[in-house]
């Protein structure tokens, strides 16, 4: 709020400054007289708008600065929460002992793609999508789509609500999530 404050002070000022600088020479084009100002105070009252221009040009150029460094940092953290949702996948993937291709398809259907856009993606009928999404459901502990995201929602969020869950596979580990040649393609 004290940046944008301080933006809008500077933005005040500038348009001030020109509005002089092109009111000075549009008088002079017109020819419109004006209460004479001895020359010295006029030299100050044209150095102060310069100085304003000048000065807002600066702060204008470290305001920008500063907004690329905010969205940098912005774009860093979505890179690392990008890497901890798939690092997350990974984890459940194979803790709930998910084939390479009920991977591939809970990934698909978190991305939000329909049982047909699936079967297609991964040249398979839907009824064959339709048993392994039933089958990710039931490693997984939930009862559909809606509840396998907020399983991730949960976790990213560190909240942790209750919500009953299947026991994993004895002897489940943490690995990368496998993609098929299917998934890569999906992915932009």
């Amino acid at each position: 709020m004290r940046s944008t404050r301080a933006i809008v002070v500077l933005l005040v000022v500038q348009v001030a400054c020109a509005v002089f600088f092109v009111s000075d020479i549009l008088s002079s084009i017109v020819g419109l007289r004006s209460t004479p100002v001895s020359w010295q105070v006029r030299e100050l009252i044209e150095i102060g708008a310069a100085v304003g221009l000048i000065l807002g040009g600066v702060l204008g150029a470290l305001a920008l600065r500063r907004a690329h460094v905010a969205r940098d940092a912005a774009e860093e953290k979505l890179r690392l929460a990008s890497g901890a949702f798939m690092e997350l996948l990974a984890d459940r993937f194979a803790d709930w002992g998910l084939t390479p291709a009920e991977r591939d398809v809970a990934l698909f259907a978190i991305k939000g793609m329909s049982t047909a856009e699936i079967a297609a993606l991964r040249n398979t009928s839907e009824g064959t999508v339709k048993a392994q999404t039933n089958a990710i459901y039931r490693k997984a502990g939930v009862t559909g789509r809606p509840q396998l995201l907020s399983l991730f929602i949960e976790d990213l969020m560190g909240e942790g609500l209750p919500v009953a869950r299947a026991e994993a596979p004895p002897g489940g580990s943490a690995a990368p999530v496998e993609t098929t040649e299917e998934t890569r393609r999906a992915v932009p």
